[in-house]
């Protein structure tokens, strides 16, 4: 199942396009696209049987997307984002640093969180792209095991970690949520796709490229250090992770500050992130 904002309302994708769940429920869930997730288990019951009748949906439940349609981000309000540094052994060694023994952990606040094909305004500094398979929560999550963890999940899109690296490494202690959480500098979406689309959840192929231009990243998920379940296993066993909550776990080598010559992105690049099976994300850059 694939669960969008569309327009600033809560869509769900069938056999013939996307439905407005508010309209083809009559009521029963509302139109914010987050509240689906505090009634996730409900909300996919609905769903299963509500697609597997299209013919009965009320025409008006339709949704006409077009060149103009506004794609917000999947979940547009998360209580917590959580996020990973250093998951993936190639970024760390082109860090120059040692493979981590814990998860590095860090936040991005929730305003930064922003949609499918919306401009991010570039601040003054060095704006760095950062691929990552996000995941959504669908379940409360605390003191998890690995057999479980999938069990927790929601869903998963695609998310860009887009960091300002002068700000992120200020000292004397670095400032990692800080130059990660400018306005846009977490795209996600265009959709949440459950986990039950995909033969191994744990594989995904993934990357980042200038549009028009070249590959800047491209890896697999399962390259991971630390995978999903280790992931959900080692938070949740310090804080209860909650429905709608998001996890960024990570980015494989290729970042503009790792290059040399450094590259970073600048007015006018458009950034296109895709994940295998999960989606193609677009990011144009505008100047401040």
């Amino acid at each position: 199942m694939r669960v969008a904002s569309i327009d600033g309302r809560l869509a769900v994708k069938g056999p013939d396009g996307f439905v407005d769940v508010a309209v083809a429920g009559e009521g029963r869930f509302g139109p914010d696209p987050q509240d689906a997730f505090d009634r996730w288990e409900e909300f996919v019951a609905w769903a299963g049987d509500a697609l597997a009748s299209p013919e009965k949906l009320a025409p008006a439940a339709r949704v006409e997307v077009t060149g103009d349609t506004v794609w917000g981000p999947p979940v547009p309000r998360p209580r917590q984002v959580f996020a990973i540094g250093l998951n993936y052994r190639d970024h760390v060694r082109e860090a120059r640093l040692e493979i981590p023994r814990e998860p590095a952990v860090f936040t991005k606040f929730a305003t930064s969180l922003t949609g499918h094909d919306r401009p991010v305004e570039l601040p003054e500094g060095l704006v760095d792209w950062e691929t990552e398979l996000v995941v959504v929560i669908g379940r409360r999550c605390h003191r998890v095991t690995r057999e479980s963890a999938w069990s927790h999940v929601a869903g998963l899109t695609v998310g860009q970690d887009l960091s300002e690296r002068k700000r992120q490494l200020a000292g004397p202690a670095p400032q990692f949520s800080l130059g990660k959480s400018y306005p846009g500098f977490a795209p996600t979406g265009p959709e949440v796709v459950t986990p039950d689309e995909f033969a191994d959840p744990d594989d995904l192929k993934l990357g980042c490229r200038l549009e028009g231009g070249e590959i800047l990243q491209q890896s697999r998920t399962s390259h991971m250090i630390f995978d999903v379940p280790e992931l959900l296993t080692r938070l949740s066993a310090v804080c209860p992770l909650l429905p709608g909550d998001l996890v960024f776990t990570g980015t494989p080598a290729g970042i503009g500050g790792a290059r040399s010559p450094q590259k970073f992105l600048a007015p006018g690049d458009v950034l296109v992130t895709w994940i295998e099976g999960v989606g193609t994300l677009r990011t144009p850059m505008t100047a401040p």
